[in-house]
């Protein structure tokens, strides 16, 4: 799961509420263009152990450059990915051999913001993607025409409008398809052709050239799925062969999901709020991470059963409570505590995808925050006595 959400930024006089990972990562990465002097695959702008640096930290040592190098000529590196090490490292090997690489898992554990990472990092540019949706065609992943050229001057390569894995194959980097099983078949088996033929042929063109455009040394593709989607479009054995698989999972350290949401939180509350405090303390965060953890595992860490909602409790749904949770406190400044917003919030989660999951919700709390509430600790007591939130 990510460690930071990317920053919004104003450039030219319009802020945006987004900038992708290069223009936020980019001094880090010039640091590590520098710093690490190891080979390179073919195209790739940092070394396989530098990229791998970048996604996981430096491990909370400060790099320095020899002497005599551009400033900054220090930098610690901050983890951007929680997880595990070896993972990072087989996606980076996957992408130096030039191979497909899947990131499966659940809805809220990162793989796009980890696709969007090695991206950055492998090529400076993690741009070029296509979102799978049922309304995606084969267009998006081959090329379309700028119709007013077209008409104006025939098909020619100034008419041609490249898509972004034409324009990644062109220019040996990584394109990002996003959630392909959302994808029509007959799109999922256009990108079987381009994975195994390194090529996109272009028939209108066939006049001037050979009619196809070629992938350079380092083209890749990074690809994403959602476990709970399955059922949308299944790929094909055909397609999954041109990928190696990594599933990414939730946090398992539950001290780092806590430091994770209140970063993320932090950050989203400072660029909606300037000039104000993180008003959610750590009581509140932990209690809304232990639920969180509780709910998406069925079982709590005492050891007690409970039964799982069907909405997938994610890392990243965390994130949104406490910064909602944040945004409360600082936009409606109450002696009400913030623990009491607790309940609604998880409510509005746990029913997203099934509104009977409410009674789910209510069975954790006559169960689990009932027995915590009876041993003693206050948050939990709190918790308790909040139980009518639920019925609203």
């Amino acid at each position: 799961m990510g460690s930071e959400s990317m920053s919004s930024a104003t450039v030219g006089g319009t802020a945006r509420q987004v900038e992708p990972a290069e223009a936020v990562y980019g001094a880090e990465l010039a640091f590590l263009a520098a710093y690490d002097g190891g080979p390179r695959p073919p195209g790739w702008w940092l070394t396989p152990r530098a990229v791998v640096t970048f996604i996981c930290g430096s491990g909370g040592s400060v790099l320095e450059l020899p002497k005599g190098s551009a400033a900054p000529s220090r930098m610690e590196i901050l983890g951007k990915f929680v997880g595990d090490r070896d993972l990072i490292e087989r996606c980076v090997v996957t992408l130096a051999g030039e191979r497909g690489l899947m990131l499966v898992g659940e809805p809220g554990t990162a793989k796009s913001m980890l696709s969007e990472l090695l991206a950055a990092a492998v090529c400076g540019d993690s741009t070029r993607v296509v979102q799978g949706t049922a309304g995606t065609t084969e267009d998006h992943l081959r090329y379309g025409w700028n119709y007013a050229l077209l008409l104006a001057k025939g098909p020619t390569g100034e008419a041609l409008v490249p898509s972004p894995v034409m324009a990644a194959m062109r220019n040996g980097g990584v394109a990002r398809i996003e959630e392909v099983t959302r994808c029509l078949p007959e799109v999922q088996d256009a990108l079987v052709s381009i994975l195994s033929d390194r090529r996109i042929a272009v028939p209108e063109l066939s006049g001037d050239t050979d009619g196809a455009v070629y992938a350079a040394p380092g083209f890749t593709v990074i690809a994403t799925a959602n476990l709970r989607d399955r059922g949308v479009s299944e790929m094909s054995a055909a397609l999954k062969r041109r990928f190696n698989f990594e599933t990414i999972g939730p946090i398992a350290d539950p001290d780092a999901e806590v430091a994770l949401v209140r970063r993320q939180a932090r950050t989203a509350l400072a660029k909606a709020v300037t000039d104000h405090s993180f008003g959610v303390d750590d009581t509140v965060l932990d209690v809304l991470v232990t639920a969180f953890r509780d709910l998406r595992s069925g079982r709590t860490a005492e050891g007690w059963e409970i039964e799982r909602p069907s909405t997938v409790m994610s890392t990243a749904e965390a994130v949104g409570v406490a910064t909602s949770l944040a945004l409360s406190a600082a936009y409606f400044p109450t002696d009400r505590d913030v623990l009491s917003l607790l309940p609604g919030h998880l409510l509005g989660v746990v029913r997203k995808d099934d509104p009977t999951d409410t009674a789910r919700l209510l069975a954790y709390w006559d169960s689990a925050i009932r027995r915590r509430a009876q041993n003693g600790a206050r948050p939990w007591q709190r918790m308790w006595e909040l139980r009518d939130a639920l019925r609203g």
